[in-house]
């Protein structure tokens, strides 16, 4: 069984698989810089621990 089916499962829901690829990915989709300068970069790795750290964009 492949990931997208087993989030189908969980969320019983239908996943757009072009969607899913593009966010189950280790590149960020383009977005505009804001205004704060700031972004947060969250990482979860496969046993589901999560780190968040908010860096300064020039």
């Amino acid at each position: 069984m492949t990931r997208i089916n087993l989030l189908k499962i969980t969320l019983k829901a239908e996943i757009d698989r072009e969607a899913w690829e593009s966010l189950h990915s280790d590149t960020s989709r383009p977005f505009d810089r804001p205004k704060s300068r700031r972004i947060a970069v969250k990482v979860i790795n496969h046993l589901g621990d999560e780190v968040m750290k908010v860096y300064r964009v020039n």
